[in-house]
């Protein structure tokens, strides 16, 4: 039996519940990285390279955290997770293209990595020959792992039935594996208002990287819905309007979300999470904010992180944003 380690961090807020699965049916143990935390954060950017947006550097730091404890790390080489007609030319950044290179050139006593090449704009055909061949790595026959396959599928298809019905990531996971920890309590009373926060989801939904946004927000009695709560439909059909779709996945999601929230009724405002010196980010920034202007209907707030954000800040905005919904909500109803 085989230690896979699995960074807190990009794609596991969306997939853990997959890769968890597949790699427990193959027989072998999931080790996570801890929460982020400043010291995860401080490894990383003594790792990574300086010019590195801060969801890469907070990535070589939790894999630094996972040395010595595992046998191996997965940090596939992710290509796309669309298929090509649906979506046009569509693949993840750059820097995500070279996460596996960048990690063995960096960090010293490094375990050996699972980087398969995952590309499934070439079809689902390809999610079998990702399996089967991470399978072989681990010593797992063609058939095992196609069962693995299966079972991660359905884990899968549950955790996403859970943040369709309004669960944040960590809280459907909590249902998931029956932790019950990351469960939230029931609100006692209804939200007085319905934000939109948007973003790439390492950002949405990592606590220390964007201060506890999400957590103020509640503590406002502000209900939150994300893009991750909305079926591909839904997403793909807010983006119609548009003359083509970017050439990044999760740019694709966060604009599209927007575009499906300004639309939509029970929402009061959004809020657009985005990384300092994130190429790709900055122009999904500038078209949302183009967009909201030509439908005039919501308050937007862009907030952008780096590893100099701090609480206060963060705190001061949101609260701004708030009362000035509040506003807007008692002005309309004079």
């Amino acid at each position: 039996m085989a230690r896979i380690g699995i960074p807190r961090t990009l794609g596991y807020f969306l997939y853990y519940p997959f890769c968890n699965e597949f790699f427990k049916s193959l027989g072998h143990e999931v080790v996570t990285s801890p929460a982020t935390t400043k010291s995860i954060l401080d490894e990383g950017m003594m790792e990574a390279v300086s010019e590195a947006c801060i969801p890469v550097k907070v990535f070589h730091g939790h894999v630094k955290s996972l040395i010595g404890q595992v046998d191996y790390i997965f940090a596939p080489r992710l290509v796309s997770l669309r298929r090509f007609g649906d979506f046009g030319t569509e693949t993840f950044c750059p820097k995500f293209l070279g996460l596996p290179d960048m990690l063995k050139a960096s960090i010293k006593n490094l375990p050996d990595v699972i980087d398969t090449r995952i590309d499934l704009k070439r079809g689902w055909r390809e999610l079998a020959r990702v399996g089967m061949e991470i399978g072989r790595i681990l010593g797992a026959s063609k058939s095992r792992a196609l069962r693995a396959l299966a079972r991660a599928w359905r884990t899968q298809a549950r955790f996403q039935r859970l943040l369709l019905k309004g669960l944040l990531p960590e809280e459907a996971m909590g249902m998931v594996f029956g932790t019950g920890s990351a469960c939230r309590e029931v609100p006692q009373r209804q939200p007085d208002f319905y934000v939109a926060v948007v973003g790439y989801p390492y950002l949405l939904y990592d606590s220390f990287l964007n201060v506890g946004l999400l957590e103020l927000l509640r503590r406002e009695n502000v209900g939150v819905y994300t893009q991750d709560m909305l079926p591909w439909r839904e997403l793909k059909a807010a983006a119609r309007g548009l003359p083509k779709h970017l050439f990044w996945f999760f740019s694709n999601r966060t604009l599209e979300g927007a575009l499906h929230f300004m639309r939509d009724r029970r929402v009061d405002g959004i809020i657009h999470v985005t990384a300092f010196a994130c190429g790709p980010d900055a122009m999904v920034d500038r078209l949302m904010e183009m967009e909201i202007k030509k439908s005039g209907n919501k308050p937007f707030m862009s907030v952008m992180v780096d590893e100099h954000t701090g609480e206060a800040g963060i705190r001061t905005r949101v609260e701004a944003f708030v009362d000035m919904l509040r506003y807007r909500r008692s002005k309309n109803e004079d």
